[in-house]
């Protein structure tokens, strides 16, 4: 390992309490998508603490942010999901049970976003630690993507052009072995959004068959548009996993 890496390493683990107690603030919170108030203020302190140059709301987004450290190439970006699941809301037991005061239903972090958002946190860190060290040349920057488990914020950013400029992107997930992927990426495009419309719903039925009376009051009521939605959710949800060919 290089003296830049172990330095970077010996960082995180000087502060590793205070990133675990971290850890546990976001757990604690567990707000669902688009609702992280709480969490994302506590990343965009501590990192504003730690010298970044943060802008809150980015993206026209409440709970996202973006965080900015040094000058110069490469260009290197990384960031933290914080959302909970709804449904989830656990205690730190192997076995079911609600937190207390909080319904069963209520979010949770089972997943957990909580500790994959440190953990970015934690690498970006050390990085910055090690560049300021050795004087390494170098820009950070460490996004705050709420949402994702409804493909949220990563779409909207790279919309918008954040994601633009960059030399290399890492994005932190526990997997079974270490790898890179080049060709893949972290879900920036995995949003799309689906319309579907009844138009002219007064053709859709032949009046002369209704009911003496029923008259156009029926004719608003043809779930076209609903049908298109639920044929296409179940024909989605059977499929997945299968191969099509």
């Amino acid at each position: 390992m290089s003296r830049e890496k172990q330095h970077a390493v010996d960082w995180i683990e000087a502060n590793q309490q205070r990133l675990s107690e971290f850890d546990i603030a976001i757990w604690n919170y567990a707000e669902p998508a688009w609702r992280e108030y709480k969490s994302a203020r506590a990343y965009v302190d501590l990192l504003r603490g730690e010298g970044f140059d943060v802008e809150e709301g980015s993206g026209e987004m409440p709970t996202a942010f973006v965080a900015r450290w040094g000058s110069g190439g490469p260009v290197l970006g990384a960031y933290a999901e914080y959302d909970a699941v709804p449904g989830n809301s656990q205690v730190a037991e192997a076995y079911p049970a609600p937190r207390p005061g909080l319904h069963p239903w209520a979010a949770g972090h089972t997943d957990p976003h909580s500790m994959l958002g440190v953990a970015g946190l934690a690498g970006v860190l050390g990085a910055k630690a090690a560049m300021e060290h050795y004087n390494l040349p170098g820009t950070l920057v460490f996004f705050g993507e709420p949402a994702e488990k409804v493909c949220g914020s990563k779409p909207i950013h790279a919309a918008k052009g954040y994601y633009d400029g960059f030399d290399a992107f890492i994005a932190y997930h526990p997997w079974p072995r270490n790898t890179v992927e080049w060709l893949t990426q972290f879900g920036a495009y995995w949003s799309c959004v689906f319309s579907f419309e009844c138009k002219q719903p007064e053709t859709w039925n032949d009046l002369s068959l209704l009911p003496d009376g029923a008259g156009q009051r029926l004719a608003g009521r043809v779930p076209g548009a609903i049908d298109a939605l639920v044929t296409m959710y179940t024909t989605t949800k059977m499929s997945r996993g299968r191969s099509t060919s």
